[in-house]
């Protein structure tokens, strides 16, 4: 199966999921929070940097966990329906 290529609007979404994330993080060290989520600190490294930016369901939801995010508001931020928060 060849995966399409990425729309403009889904990179933004990775974009502001990438935003929103960092600014959760905050002081945290990359890979505390990667580790807490399972992940290799390059991931999330690639996932704040808009360079991932369609990570897979189980991703975010560790993330989230890792941040003590909902999925909702991650979700939300994805779709564009809460930029105030992340500017």
């Amino acid at each position: 199966m060849v995966r399409q290529p990425l729309t403009p609007d889904q990179l933004e979404a990775g974009r502001r999921l990438g935003v929103l994330l960092r600014h959760a993080r905050a002081v945290r060290e990359l890979a505390d929070v990667a580790r807490a989520a399972g992940i290799s600190p390059e991931t999330l490294r690639k996932i704040e940097t808009g360079r991932l930016p369609s990570p897979g369901f189980g991703t975010i939801v560790r993330l989230g966990e890792a941040l003590a995010m909902p999925v909702q508001e991650l979700a939300a931020t994805w779709r564009g329906a809460d930029l105030e928060a992340v500017s």
